[in-house]
């Protein structure tokens, strides 16, 4: 287990060097939360203001659901395609700009879309198990949510390198998962539970020196406020950025068994051995 972990970390800091030679991926998470801010306000605000689910949800709240899941999902697997698609250029040894990025991800806009069609519906499927009264309904709907997400890893990257469907995408990400290193997933959940400890400790910091700064002037205090705020999303596009380039080096490795420059030093043979 221990081996996992440090095999983990190698990979998140030399990922972060990839990241520190091309700080402009981390735009695409930027743009990706600022659109997403704004569909789903389109969608709230009128839902809140006509009380379309004061008398339940019903049909019509599913169909409402299920179109602000594939309209976020389209948005936020776009973003993706295009920060792995400059990832990829920028593993290459090239200098991806912005619109490089982008440019992969409209080349696979349809494939996109209908990649989030698909999460949209598990997304709904999943939010419905959530919400029912049995615990044990609400436990297995979790578990099914995170085999979801390992299962789903290298989609976006199958998608940007491979002129295929979603269906096939999902399939492939599935056979590389399993083929490679389903055992080894702790990458994954290592970059998670890192930065949550991060937010964690920056959300706690930020609350006792609010508190400080409160007793100073309240003015200071929702400024100590708002810096930690800034801080903490900012925290989160860096997550965001780490992980698609983690899941770029992952599928370039799984398929190729290449090893970008910025990772000769990660113990890459290791983390892609075989299930027995």
């Amino acid at each position: 287990m221990f081996d996992k972990v440090s095999r983990s970390w190698e990979l998140v800091k030399a990922s972060a060097s990839v990241l520190r030679s091309d700080k402009e991926l981390m735009l695409f998470p930027v743009i990706s939360g600022l659109v997403t801010l704004v569909v789903a306000a389109t969608f709230l605000v009128p839902a809140i203001a006509l009380k379309l689910f004061a008398n339940g949800v019903g049909v019509g709240g599913v169909l409402l659901g299920f179109l602000f899941y594939f309209v976020q999902y389209s948005i936020i697997i776009f973003f993706n395609c295009a920060l792995v698609g400059a990832a990829m250029i920028r593993l290459d040894g090239g200098d991806p700009t912005l619109a490089d990025g982008l440019r992969a991800a409209r080349a696979r806009l349809p494939s996109i879309l209908g990649y989030a069609a698909i999460a949209a519906t598990v997304g709904v499927l999943l939010q419905g198990l959530k919400n029912r009264d049995n615990f044990l309904v609400r436990i297995m709907a979790g578990a099914l949510g995170a085999a979801w997400t390992l299962a789903t890893f290298l989609v976006v990257p199958v998608l940007v390198s491979r002129d295929v469907g979603p269906i096939d995408a999902l399939k492939q990400s599935v056979a590389l998962l399993k083929r490679t290193w389903g055992e080894n997933a702790v990458g994954q959940v290592g970059i998670g539970a890192a930065f949550a400890v991060v937010s964690i400790g920056m959300l706690v910091l930020g609350l006792a020196l609010m508190g400080l700064a409160a007793q100073v002037s309240v003015a200071l205090g929702v400024a100590v406020l708002v810096l930690f705020v800034v801080a903490l999303l900012l925290v989160g596009v860096y997550q965001a950025a780490l992980s698609g380039i983690y899941s770029a080096v992952l599928y370039r490795y799984a398929v190729s068994h290449e090893t970008p420059d910025a990772f000769r030093g990660a113990d890459l043979e290791h983390a892609f051995l075989p299930k027995d």
